[in-house]
Formats: C-alpha cells, sequence, structure tokens
C-alpha cells in the first residue's frame, strides 16, 4: 500500500491519541469526516494499524519493578527454541520477549509487583525452564524515555 501525506498525519494523530473521534481526526488532517474514515478503515484493512488500547501506569498499578533479562539457552537439546517460547507465553511477567544477536539468546522485559516477586520469578520460575544456561538480569532504575509505541513517522 502506498501511503500519502495525508495518511501519514492519519497515523501519527491516532499514534498520538487513539481515541481521536473521526471528526476530530477528520479535522486535524483536514479531510471530510466521511473520507477519513474510509482512509482509517483502510489502513486497519492493510494491518498498518494493529489494535487500540489503553495505555497502562504500571507503578500505580503495583506493578514497580521492571527488569531487562537476557537468557542464552542449551541449544543442544531437541526443540529448545520452541520450548522457550511455549513457556515465555505463560509467563505473565514477561511483557515482551525478543530473539537477539549477541552473547545470549533473547532478551525479556519483565514487569514485577516488587523486588521479592522478581527474585521468586527468577529463581523458582524462569531458572527452571529447561535447557536454560545463563540469566543476565538488569533491573531498571529510571525510565529516560520510552517510545515503544510510537513510530518516527
Amino acid at each position: 500500500m502506498q501511503l500519502d501525506a495525508i495518511d501519514m498525519r492519519i497515523l501519527r494523530a491516532l499514534q498520538d491519541n487513539g481515541r481521536l473521534s473521526n471528526q476530530d481526526l477528520a479535522e486535524q488532517v483536514a479531510l471530510s469526516p466521511s473520507a477519513c474514515l474510509r482512509r482509517v478503515r483502510t489502513l486497519e484493512e492493510e494491518g498498518l494499524i494493529r489494535a487500540y488500547r489503553a495505555e497502562l501506569d504500571a507503578v500505580a498499578l503495583g506493578f514497580e519493578l521492571e527488569a531487562i533479562v537476557q537468557v542464552t539457552l542449551d541449544r543442544s537439546r531437541d526443540d529448545w527454541h520452541g520450548e522457550f517460547l511455549q513457556q515465555m507465553q505463560a509467563f505473565e511477567e514477561v511483557t515482551a520477549a525478543y530473539v537477539v544477536t549477541g552473547p545470549c539468546n533473547y532478551i525479556l522485559q519483565l514487569r514485577c509487583r516488587n523486588l521479592a516477586a522478581f527474585s521468586d520469578f527468577i529463581v523458582e520460575r524462569l531458572n527452571k525452564v529447561p535447557g536454560m544456561r545463563d540469566i543476565c538480569s538488569h533491573i531498571v532504575m529510571k525510565t529516560l524515555k520510552d517510545s515503544r509505541h510510537q513510530l518516527p513517522l
């Protein structure tokens, strides 16, 4: 799909505020409401807009600890990757998981209520994943920038 300047303005506006009414969005991008709605539906159908969701405040909801965890698995096991993927889906504490290059196989982002919950997750659950070879944790002390949900359009 070829995006024009109006499509890009629609995407920027919705990325900043997914709750914009069609009327407000149309005004922002200088379209009629019906033309704006058609474009938004096309962007959704083409998969460029995947979802609309609320961004929750983790700390206000009691999830005070954020950590980045590097994981290295023993790759000599059969289906080591498949088993790990299955386990990650079951762990609610894992908010994001990435396959990466470098000295580890995966990088996980975790949210836990506190240090005790984090420690329990690492020792009692993550450490017991079949084939676990190494875990290196980094506790986030302060977030300086978080624009994971914002593309540089």
